[in-house]
């Protein structure tokens, strides 16, 4: 048994990325995507097909428009391979106002939908700031789940429980990160491992009330 094998034995696997044959090797459950993870896979001539596709049938449609084509379109390549959800992110420049936020969504998922993929498969992620977090308070109720990303604080958790969104992502590597650099030469690596990582310290924290909720982490 690999060591992926033993992690599947006890967690969700979800692959972050755009590159969709990679995943048939790993076999994830879920995947997630944003716009830069599609703009890096593009630059490879596996993906370029793809792109070229997009332009030629939507090319005089608006920018944005073009965007959220692709992306769909790598949403749907990557729910062809996996069994769960694709989680497909909004522009992360909508990220501080809702109304905008909303709108976006509900276009990525009438996308999904003329794709003919069920709307329970695809998550719409979002940036846990406060204007994302009223956005899928909005978007829950007409059947669009979301998964509220850049998580850091545990008022941000609770805000995004309140809110009844479908899944929070914290991250638990920046967190740890941040933690490291401010403490700069007086960091001791063995004392903030494992339990005692605060990333992980801080997932702890956030669990009881969210699970309270009834919101699963990520």
């Amino acid at each position: 048994m690999n060591q992926l094998q033993a992690l599947k034995q006890y967690t969700t696997v979800v692959a972050d990325t755009g590159d969709f044959l990679q995943l048939a090797q790993y076999k994830p459950q879920d995947a997630t995507t944003n716009p830069s993870l599609i703009l890096k896979a593009v630059q490879k001539p596996e993906y370029l097909p793809l792109l070229k596709q997009t332009v030629t049938a939507h090319g005089k449609a608006p920018m944005d428009e073009q965007i959220d084509r692709l992306i769909v379109r790598f949403g749907c390549e990557i729910l062809n391979i996996i069994p769960g959800r694709v989680s497909t992110e909004v522009d992360a420049r909508l990220s501080f106002d809702s109304a905008a936020t909303v709108a976006r969504a509900q276009r990525i998922m009438a996308l999904y939908r003329a794709q003919g993929v069920a709307p329970e498969r695809v998550l719409i992620k979002i940036a846990a700031t406060w204007e994302g977090i009223q956005a899928a308070a909005k978007l829950q109720p007409l059947g669009i789940r979301t998964n509220l990303t850049l998580l850091f604080a545990y008022a941000q958790a609770v805000a995004c429980g309140q809110a009844r969104v479908q899944l929070i992502s914290p991250f638990v590597g920046r967190i740890y990160d941040w933690h490291k650099k401010a403490a700069g030469g007086a960091w001791v690596e063995v004392e903030h491992s494992g339990a005692k990582d605060p990333g992980v310290m801080s997932v702890t924290q956030f669990s009881t009330p969210i699970k309270a909720m009834g919101l699963p982490l990520k």
